[in-house]
């Protein structure tokens, strides 16, 4: 995949490659300057989405290109992705800082949350929600697997692809001296970062005194989590 885009007609041209399974932004000049009387043709670059990636010691909130249907697709067709505008939030003393745009490779991420469009509607097929606990590594993890009926759900997630989606998910971990609980409607997991799995009880999974985490609005803002022991506003309804 590569795509162009002219910024004007004696400006360097942004381009997005695919090289192997790696993605990156290659910043040129032209070799010579575009004729002015010709046309500017603008191709335009893939949609950009938040990214909330978790790694064993920090999260990463940024934002990253979707040269794909799905961010699970994008996650499962590349090797290393090219986050922007990225915020870093270590796990160890709750402490933060940002760099302007840093390259992550699939190994160092042990789970995503997903955001953006859900795939087309006419390539779904047929599933039935399996409840499942998990852990990875600091990370407590419920949520569901969607899996064809009749199938063992343990067996279904280590056969797919590296990158699993679980719906309806929530997530346990220490982040300084606090326990948080974020519930995410949409979380990626790197299977292969899995420490253990079972199977698990709706009522283990279901949260509903949890918050449902939002997709509008500022992304940092909107994911702060929920405190145990804080406030509780936005409650699913």
């Amino acid at each position: 995949m590569k795509t162009t885009l002219w910024r004007s007609s004696v400006s360097t041209s942004l381009t997005i490659e695919s090289i192997g399974r790696r993605l990156r932004l290659v910043m040129h000049l032209p070799m010579t300057e575009p004729v002015l009387d010709e046309p500017v043709v603008t191709t335009p670059l893939p949609p950009e989405v938040e990214f909330i990636g978790y790694a064993e010691d920090c999260l990463l909130v940024g934002h990253i290109r979707l040269d794909a249907t799905r961010l699970t697709d994008l996650l499962n067709d590349h090797d290393e992705y090219l986050l922007v505008d990225v915020q870093v939030q270590r796990l160890a003393d709750a402490g933060a800082f940002e760099v302007r745009d840093v390259a992550v490779g699939r190994d160092e991420l042990l789970m995503v949350h997903a955001v953006g469009p859900r795939g087309e509607r006419g390539r779904r097929l047929r599933t039935r929600q399996h409840p499942l606990a998990m852990q990875i590594g600091p990370y407590h993890v419920r949520g569901y697997l969607h899996s064809l009926p009749g199938s063992d759900p343990v067996s279904s997630f280590r056969h797919r692809k590296p990158m699993v989606p679980l719906t309806e998910a929530w997530i346990e971990y220490d982040q300084g001296t606090v326990r948080q609980r974020r519930r995410v409607a949409t979380l990626v997991v790197n299977r292969h970062q899995v420490d253990w799995i079972a199977e698990a009880l709706d009522d283990e999974v279901e949260m509903p005194d949890l918050p449902l985490h939002s997709e509008k609005g500022p992304l940092f803002k909107d994911f702060t989590g929920h405190i145990l022991g804080g406030p509780t506003a936005d409650r699913r309804r």
